[in-house]
Formats: structure tokens, C-alpha cells, sequence
């Protein structure tokens, strides 16, 4: 069960697994992403009946997708440039320069 729902995550959300892998610029990938998700809200909101469904459909899926780029972006300048964070630290005296 965790392997198909993991699965599926990937087909929708992992650019790496899904038919976005194509598209090369990952900001292009980002924005296609946005608007796949704005549509599924008014989707949502339209068979639901209600315009107040679509304000919260839309600011959540917003967030969650901001969250999951956030998230990946950090890990990305984690694993290629390191060195970045070191000045989030204390200074050589172990204070805060």
C-alpha cells in the first residue's frame, strides 16, 4: 500500500517521473504545475457548487505546492553548494557576527 500511494505521488508531483520531465527549463515545469493545480481547483469548486470552495482549494494548493518547491529548492543548494550555510552559524568566536 505505502508503494502505490508513493507511487502515485510520484506520477503527479515528482517532475523527475512525470511527462513535466520533458519540459527543460524546471521554472516552466513550476508554472505548468501551478496552473495544472489552479485548474483542479476550479474544477473542484465548479462540481462542488460553491465559489467559497475555490478561494480555499486554490490558496491551499498554493501553499502545498509552494511548500514541496521551497523544500526541494533547499535540498538542491544543499547538495550542490553546501557552502551557503555556513553563515546561518555562529562565527569563529561562537557568537553571531
Amino acid at each position: 500500500m505505502k508503494y502505490l500511494v508513493e507511487n502515485m505521488w510520484n506520477v503527479v508531483m515528482e517532475h523527475e517521473h512525470n511527462p513535466l520531465k520533458h519540459i527543460g527549463d524546471i521554472q516552466v515545469r513550476h508554472m505548468v504545475l501551478q496552473i495544472l493545480a489552479w485548474m483542479w481547483c476550479v474544477i473542484f469548486a465548479i462540481s462542488t457548487g460553491s465559489i467559497t470552495v475555490f478561494g480555499v482549494s486554490a490558496v491551499a494548493h498554493s501553499l502545498l505546492i509552494a511548500g514541496v518547491v521551497g523544500t526541494v529548492a533547499t535540498f538542491e543548494v544543499a547538495r550542490t553548494q553546501p557552502n551557503r550555510f555556513i553563515s546561518l552559524g555562529r562565527g569563529l568566536n561562537g557568537e553571531h557576527e
